[in-house]
């Protein structure tokens, strides 16, 4: 569905109830799933992403499909090879197959897993004969998916002798495999983090209940509705101020671009400050999910910055840099929106309407995959939305 997106006033009051982390949920089934004693998951992220991989978690298949889900591909890759005498087939959508996996399933035979390309050599499908995991030092490349690293840790438990695990070279995202380890540690999980080696040692996830806190990925194209309206008091509910979440530093970010925010009374409010002056660079290595809002938000403004960090952004649901690249140099013309079945794609370019009027932004169901009531919410900030 392709919808026609405008703001009639520019200026943005509204109160809105963030969807839960889908990081957070991701790796809080997989734990489940691998805890002896069951235990609550309270606030569980809505998203397709996180609704697949319960599916998968639960289903009675031998053949696993996950659509377009690539934490849901990765995580199981990981899970399904600790499954001991059990047999997966595990695939995905046209675009899955295009995202390349070597680097997770070389770590996994390192330490004897038996997985088997189907089709392409190096990337999805995958048949994977579930053993015991055994104890050997591990070496991964920190630069190409901090997903791989995080898909590893949430198994490495179970893995007879524990796992050490050399990170190689500059870590992309670092803080989303902090989040994993500080989950683990929740659920009695002891690990060391020294230099560039983690090390787990063979032990048992202890069960406990547990509240999702929301997504900070998900405010960060709020702060970008405010660093674009003319004014604005948004209030966002559920955000954590000591979030486990790297994204939250997405408050640093736009402070610069006019957007300041305070919690208080357990809401994070957003408001209208003077611009500062923005740096000529900009690393995301530790958050590169920030970069099409942040790209976005620059353009729009006339601001030029290098950004640096982002090399992992090629091989997400699209290649999110030249699928920018591509939709900003359109803007002044057709005023015509692809989101390349890329669900930021479409979030990221929405709030430009504030900038440049009316937009349409083609396939825009497509939020679905990490914020299901994204265009319900814009409409509670004076968005209007039309087919």
């Amino acid at each position: 569905m392709n919808y026609k997106i405008s703001h009639p006033t520019k200026v943005v009051n509204c109160e809105i109830d963030l969807p839960s982390s889908k990081s957070i949920s991701n790796r809080l089934l997989i734990i489940q799933a691998l805890c002896k004693e069951n235990f609550m998951i309270e606030n569980l992220s809505d998203s397709d992403d996180t609704k697949s991989l319960e599916l998968a978690l639960n289903s009675k298949s031998n053949l696993i499909y996950v659509g377009a889900a690539g934490t849901t591909f990765r995580f199981l890759t990981s899970y399904l090879s600790t499954l001991v005498g059990e047999e997966y087939i595990l695939t995905g959508s046209e675009r899955m197959k295009e995202r390349p996996i070597k680097e997770l399933v070389d770590s996994l035979k390192e330490l004897d897993a038996e997985i088997e390309y189907i089709e392409e050599e190096n990337f999805p499908p995958l048949k994977i004969k579930g053993v015991q995991l055994k104890s050997k030092k591990i070496k991964i490349d920190g630069g190409v998916s901090s997903q791989f690293i995080s898909s590893i840790l949430l198994v490495s438990p179970k893995i007879k002798g524990g796992l050490e695990l050399e990170i190689k070279g500059d870590l992309v995202s670092k803080p989303y495999v902090l989040m994993t380890l500080k989950l683990m540690s929740k659920f009695g999980i002891k690990w060391d983090w020294t230099g560039n080696k983690i090390t787990v040692e063979e032990q048992s996830y202890k069960a406990k209940n547990y509240t999702v806190e929301s997504d900070w990925s998900a405010a960060t194209f709020w702060f970008q509705i405010a660093s674009l309206s003319e004014n604005c008091n948004i209030k966002l509910n559920g955000l954590a101020k000591n979030s486990i979440q790297g994204d939250k530093e997405v408050r640093g970010r736009f402070k610069n671009l006019g957007v300041e925010s305070e919690f208080a009374n357990k809401q994070l409010i957003l408001t209208k400050i003077p611009e500062g002056t923005f740096p000529e660079k900009v690393d995301l290595i530790e958050t590169p999910d920030v970069y099409p809002s942040l790209k976005c938000t620059l353009f729009s403004k006339g601001i030029s910055a290098e950004i640096s960090g982002i090399q992992t952004l090629k091989d997400k649901e699209t290649n999110r840099i030249s699928a920018v690249e591509n939709e900003l140099r359109k803007l002044h013309e057709s005023k015509i929106i692809e989101t390349y079945n890329d669900h930021r794609m479409a979030m990221s370019f929405a709030p430009l309407c504030l900038k440049y009027g009316k937009l349409q932004i083609n396939n825009a169901e497509v939020v679905s995959k990490s914020y299901p009531n994204f265009w319900e919410d814009l409409k509670k900030g004076g968005f209007k939305i039309s087919f």
